[in-house]
């Protein structure tokens, strides 16, 4: 595979540019873009940059509103729904998250489901915002069905991340973000481009079979859930993933289940559809609602250190903090540059000619 390295704010605001001429006004253009660069630089590269072209393309099956009115359609002190009018889950994620915080801030926590959105970018950057605030952030998507329920051979669930995110006092923050699949789609996209083969449990073909092709779902095969099958404790995934499914899409209005819409731009959504988009959820709970919050942090650090120093099965190894490898990636990225795989950067570079934007080099 051949890298490119670009600085970080050439990728902005060539995203920005790709936003703008969507039509998205310049303060949701720029939002979009840090949800896709906080991906990028914290390594988790399928989420990035590279998803640009996808958005671009709903846009113009006008299955994305550039300028749209989102807003709270119920609520309670502690609870709301949010409607996101068919805007970019980039935005609309963020403002259900906001929600989530201020009612956090009056009354101790604050509950958001969402419906009629988009793609939301990864888990992680919405969950991180509460813990900003002190707080404690969740936040969940459900998406295009492509994972097989266990014993199942018809897709009927997306890859659904989920994320806890947790603050820290001289470390940072705890951040479990993972989708509920065995592997997200985005790690297919990424072998797919790089023509390399994936690991089994991955996939399975379309007779209900291991395999290790990365185009097995364009031949009618399927995602398998977390575990990758009962010997090894699929119905545990399984059971995360419904419970993101319901508690993004069933509570909020949103499509769940086969009907969520696809992210591909060539598919079309189910002409049966039993909700509105796609849906998402997040929490906000103030830890000084349980202890004062500098006492959780310094128990938290203190957590962080034992696992820290835990014995390893092997001397070169050692236990991996959640979020650890993230933060990592972002210290370095952000000094030493963002390397592009060069079939994405020749993607990026055609949608600009198209867009008649300045492209990368």
């Amino acid at each position: 595979m051949i890298f490119h390295t670009f600085t970080e704010q050439s990728l902005r605001q060539f995203t920005e540019s790709v936003f703008l001429k969507m039509g998205c006004p310049i303060a949701d253009a720029q939002l979009a873009a840090d949800v896709l660069l906080k991906s990028d630089l914290r390594g988790i590269d399928s989420h990035g940059v590279a998803r640009l072209s996808g958005y671009v393309r709903l846009w113009e099956k006008e299955r994305i509103n550039a300028t749209p009115n989102i807003r709270v359609v119920h609520e309670t002190p502690t609870t709301a729904t949010v409607d996101g009018d068919a805007g970019l889950g980039l935005v609309v994620a963020p403002f259900a998250m906001k929600v989530a915080i201020e009612k956090a801030k009056t009354y101790g926590s604050g509950w958001v489901a969402v419906k009629n959105s988009n793609h939301f970018g990864i888990a992680g950057y919405h969950a991180l915002m509460a813990v900003e605030q002190d707080m404690i952030g969740v936040s969940m998507t459900n998406a295009s069905p492509l994972v097989a329920p266990t014993y199942a051979n018809e897709r009927l669930l997306g890859t659904n991340p989920m994320c806890y995110a947790f603050p820290a006092g001289k470390y940072p923050p705890v951040v479990v973000d993972m989708a509920t699949a065995a592997a997200a789609n985005g790690k297919l996209e990424i072998a797919q481009r790089a023509n390399l083969p994936i690991p089994e449990g991955w996939v399975q073909d379309k007779d209900g079979k291991s395999s290790t092709n990365p185009h097995q779902l364009k031949d009618g095969g399927s995602l398998l859930p977390l575990g990758s099958d009962k010997d090894h404790g699929s119905h545990k995934g399984y059971g995360l993933s419904a419970t993101v499914d319901i508690l993004s899409a069933v509570l909020s209005g949103a499509n769940y289940g086969p009907w969520v819409p696809p992210f591909v731009a060539f598919l079309e959504p189910s002409a049966n559809p039993v909700g509105e988009g796609i849906g998402h959820f997040f929490g906000a709970m103030r830890i000084d609602g349980f202890r004062p919050a500098a006492d959780f942090k310094d128990h938290l650090d203190n957590w962080i250190e034992r696992f820290q120093s835990a014995k390893t099965i092997k001397e070169d190894q050692k236990v991996i903090i959640p979020g650890e490898p993230e933060y990592a990636f972002e210290q370095e990225r952000k000094v030493q540059g963002i390397p592009i795989i060069d079939v994405v950067v020749k993607d990026l570079n055609e949608l600009a000619e198209k867009l008649g934007i300045e492209g990368l080099s």
